[in-house]
């Protein structure tokens, strides 16, 4: 097994490609190992002193590291915990996660118009393009005109997220849907 590393923007998050799917719906964050017992995979990755963060995409595994280490200190533990998993048999998620798959926040009312065309334009513009990077944008409220998002994987806690967020996602939406007047970031 090869797996392949990329770096991402945020220089404390690196994505690993294991050539193979990790999840086939939806994504997976694991913002700290107390989250991780929903998943083999990332207890394993949290069994590796210094790892923060792990975030689950199709086809890559995002691991954020801990400002007091170095990447050349833990990526080999890294790489050997994420083949170790794989050569297990053990699967990705323990159960069925129970996660809702596009990932987005649940929306009724007078606006489900509108915050349904914000999830497709999320879904088909945006959501591509952070994954590149090893992250995921997930739509979580609307309320008079502002958008508040979720960050994830190598998104969250990034130094280029802010600029993502307004000159990128902010521009695209209110081009698109007029009633959209600001994108805010929030923490789960």
């Amino acid at each position: 097994m090869f797996i392949q590393t990329e770096s991402t923007p945020n220089p404390a998050t690196l994505k690993f490609l294991p050539g193979q799917t990790v999840l086939e719906t939806g994504t997976a964050d694991f913002p700290s190992a107390d989250n991780a017992a929903a998943s083999p995979l990332a207890e394993r990755i949290f069994a590796v002193s210094g790892v923060a963060g792990v975030f689950f995409g199709n086809d890559f595994v995002t691991v954020t590291k801990a400002d007091s280490v170095e990447w050349d200190h833990i990526k080999p533990a890294i790489l050997g915990a994420v083949m170790e998993h794989y050569q297990s048999g053990a699967p990705v998620m323990a159960g069925e996660g129970g996660q809702n798959a596009s990932g987005h926040a649940e929306h009724t009312g007078e606006d489900s118009e509108i915050v349904d065309q914000i999830k497709d334009l999320l879904d088909s513009r945006v959501r591509p393009a952070v994954a590149q990077d090893g992250g995921d944008i997930t739509f979580h409220g609307f309320d008079r005109g502002v958008v508040y998002l979720h960050m994830q994987g190598a998104c969250a806690g990034c130094p280029s997220s802010t600029l993502t967020l307004k000159m990128g996602i902010e521009n695209l939406l209110r081009h698109y849907i007029p009633e959209v007047t600001e994108v805010r970031p929030v923490a789960v």
